[in-house]
């Protein structure tokens, strides 16, 4: 059964005290964790790093962090036992609602699809919180990065845990503005403009899911999303649903970094702090993800168009995002156009989903696979990008070359993750893109889906592709200054135990997760596919067929002939110089015999920057430009109609005695004082007499006076003035009365 409850703000206090009777309000707690523990953290830390003028964190403070993390990890847990315990294979989802708030209260439930995203949020911040520990050791503000990491952990679990599209959007723009601190973290030029966009993306693209929001419930009357596909069913006329469909999309495919509002991944991936760049890879694009499925499995539940449309998208962002990562000379920029790319790869799956019929099993569970899949990996190569960056303080590829060929361990873990999103068999990313390559190949129609999936297939080449060039650089080649590669070879100790924990454990997740999908992935799968309109768990595939290994086979073939002529034909400075040696030996030396490891280089155009050639001119120059002139056009239009009105049929006639300038008042004062200056040059002022006509004086005084009161009349300041006194007013009658 269901257990429902209305929550007020007494009932949080009484919840707090043990008094509430049980229910599900494990829902609401895992949503309010991470705010109190977050101002807890944010005090303890505060007080410690004013004992070090304000560097780094104390010691409580990350230790208070810690505990938040694995409290709120293990609240997942109780909670997924409890809820295979009571509500597996039901149909009614445990539901908790908070009343009052923003008029249609907030109301959370628990299904297979959220409680899958909850235990990969809590796991993920756990292990990028490990982490953070040595990151922020010794860095200024420590203590605002762990209150808006915890702050955004607690809007990420409000809006997996959402019933209604309400509350979806209420955590979703709290988690835009807390998490817009990740990306301005560092306080530098570089940050700030990537914050910058960052921002201006989430709000814009908020407001318009906003627009779509308002639309749905006109039109549908509900927001519940449980409630969605069969409110729509019953409409005839869809062309409404499409435009909130439409604006919804937008709002969700900004956070998801989909195309074209993908610009925030490449900016501000390089300038987060690691930790930071995780999770905005790992998890906060699987909020935007999240929103699209609400979208595509129940608003639109297999509508063909829609599909299309999903499609599209995701096509052009998978193979884009490939590209741009080809060519990325940043490691840690590389991986967030890595992340649109995979983005893309989710995206066709959605698709599908619209689009296939008994297929349809093939696309759900590869979707939901690959999001899981993709944060794990993304956990572990933001964190080892994290722990090279904090040796070398920097994260441009051709200084980090060399740096882990004497590191076995990380090593072994990057090769984990790159592996895995290159989808080599026995890997995670393997089984999920062999899942959503089938779809599109069991599902045929030829033409466009024949170009699909050799789109599909180039993209996976050209992730082997990239990835191959990371690995190489970093761990098998030798950096070009002598002094530099023996300062890397010569540290060992390159991360503290907690970190090393951090980075171990998630590859032997990402590891584990892979190699036996049948007890692995497959109930994962299971789990989440009710969410998605998915009844029956369809055929069990055969992930190592030949058929199925054929196209892995293709995808590594395109990946190995883009890294032979691309990366090292075109993408590297020919030669080497006088006396350096070769960067590869051996068997690859030999291999490359041909091409001399020079320096890696991006031809990409400077000005092909989306950004700046497209969003900033737009926004910030020509639609103020277009708007200002229309504005004053029509105002002017106003002004010369009433003048043409004056001097036509309303025009003025003189009057008999109309003054040249001033009143009848300040003509008499005028007056007045003009006789008293008579009366002074004749008596007092006799030796000094003034000469001024002081009706003329008051009537420019008098103009003066009235032109200032019309100037502040019309001001902003003065009408903010107004509006405030009224309000103020307003409070004091109602407390008053």
């Amino acid at each position: 059964m269901m257990t429902e409850c209305g929550m007020g703000w007494r009932d949080i206090m009484s919840m707090a005290a043990g008094t509430v009777p049980r229910g599900n309000i494990g829902l609401v707690i895992l949503v309010l964790l991470p705010f109190l523990m977050g101002a807890a953290v944010y005090g303890a830390g505060r007080a410690g790093s004013q004992k070090r003028a304000g560097r780094g964190i104390s010691r409580a403070g990350r230790l208070l962090a810690v505990c938040a993390v694995t409290a709120e990890l293990l609240l997942v847990l109780c909670l997924a036992g409890f809820y295979f315990r009571h509500f597996q294979g039901m149909e009614k989802m445990p539901e908790y609602s908070v009343p009052h708030i923003c008029g249609l209260g907030l109301r959370f439930c628990m299904d297979g699809l959220r409680l899958i995203c909850c235990v990969v949020s809590a796991l993920m911040w756990f292990m990028t919180t490990l982490f953070a520990g040595e990151y922020f050791a010794r860095r200024r503000h420590a203590e605002r990065f762990y209150l808006f990491l915890l702050w955004t952990q607690g809007t990420v679990m409000g809006v997996f845990l959402s019933a209604d599209l309400l509350t979806t959007f209420v955590f979703f723009e709290l988690m835009s503005f807390t998490s817009y601190v990740w990306v301005a973290q560092e306080e530098n030029v570089a940050s700030l403009r990537a914050a910058e966009t960052y921002l201006a993306v989430a709000v814009i693209g908020g407001m318009v899911l906003l627009m779509g929001i308002f639309l749905l419930y006109r039109e549908l009357g509900t927001l519940e999303i449980a409630e969605l596909a069969r409110a729509a069913e019953s409409l005839r006329d869809k062309r409404i649903l499409y435009a909130a469909g439409t604006c919804m999309l937008v709002g969700f495919g900004a956070k998801a970094g989909a195309f074209p509002l993908h610009i925030w991944l490449p900016r501000a991936h390089p300038v987060a702090p690691a930790p930071a760049s995780a999770l905005l890879s790992g998890i906060l694009t699987k909020t935007g993800i999240y929103g699209i499925l609400i979208l595509g499995s129940q608003l639109f539940h297999g509508d063909e168009k829609w599909g299309r449309l999903l499609l599209a998208l995701g096509a052009v962002t998978m193979v884009l995002g490939a590209v741009l990562a080809v060519f990325s000379l940043d490691l840690k920029r590389t991986l967030a156009c890595s992340t649109m790319s995979q983005i893309g790869f989710i995206l066709v799956g959605v698709g599908m989903q619209g689009l296939a019929g008994e297929e349809k099993a093939l696309a759900v569970h590869g979707t939901l696979l690959h999001m899981v899949s993709h944060s794990l990996i993304k956990l572990v190569l933001f964190m080892a990008a994290g722990v090279i960056y904090l040796n070398v303080h920097e994260s441009d590829l051709n200084t980090l070359r060399g740096y882990g060929r004497e590191k076995p361990l990380l090593k072994g873990i990057f090769l984990a993750g790159a592996l895995s999103v290159s989808g080599v068999p026995l890997s995670a990313g393997y089984v999920s893109k062999t899942l959503l390559h089938e779809s599109i190949v069991e599902y045929g129609g030829g033409g466009m889906f024949t170009i699909l999936e050799w789109l599909f297939l180039i993209s996976g080449g050209l992730t082997a592709a990239y990835m191959t060039k990371l690995f190489v650089a970093i761990f098998v080649e030798k950096n070009g200054d002598g002094a530099r590669q023996a300062s890397y070879e010569v540290k060992k100790g390159y991360w503290n135990p907690g970190t090393g924990f951090a980075l171990t454990a998630s590859a032997g997740i990402l590891v584990l997760w892979g190699l036996a999908p049948g007890f692995t992935m497959d109930p994962v799968a299971w789990l989440g596919q009710g969410f998605m309109g998915l009844k029956e768990s369809g055929e069990q595939v055969a992930f190592y067929s030949p058929g199925n290994l054929a196209g892995a086979v293709v995808s590594m073939g395109i990946g190995a002939a883009v890294y032979i002529v691309i990366v090292r034909g075109i993408l590297m400075k020919t030669g080497t110089a006088p006396g350096e040696s070769s960067a590869l030996t051996g068997p690859v030396r030999r291999f490359f015999k041909w091409k001399q490891p020079g320096e890696y280089v991006n031809p990409w155009p400077a000005w092909l920057d989306l950004e700046e050639l497209l969003y900033r001119p737009l926004l910030l120059s020509f639609l103020p430009l277009v708007w200002g002139i229309l504005c004053r056009l029509l105002d002017s239009a106003l002004d010369l109609t009433v003048i043409l009105l004056r001097r036509t049929l309303y025009r003025d006639s003189p009057l008999p005695r109309e003054r040249a300038e001033g009143n009848v008042m300040t003509a008499a004062a005028g007056h007045v004082l003009n006789g008293i200056q008579w009366l002074g040059n004749h008596t007092w002022k006799r030796r000094f007499p003034t000469r001024r006509d002081y009706v003329h004086l008051a009537a420019m005084k008098h103009a003066r006076l009235k032109e200032d009161g019309f100037i502040i009349r019309r001001s902003l300041s003065f009408g903010l003035l107004l509006v405030c006194l009224g309000l103020g007013l307003t409070l004091l009658y109602i407390l008053l009365g």
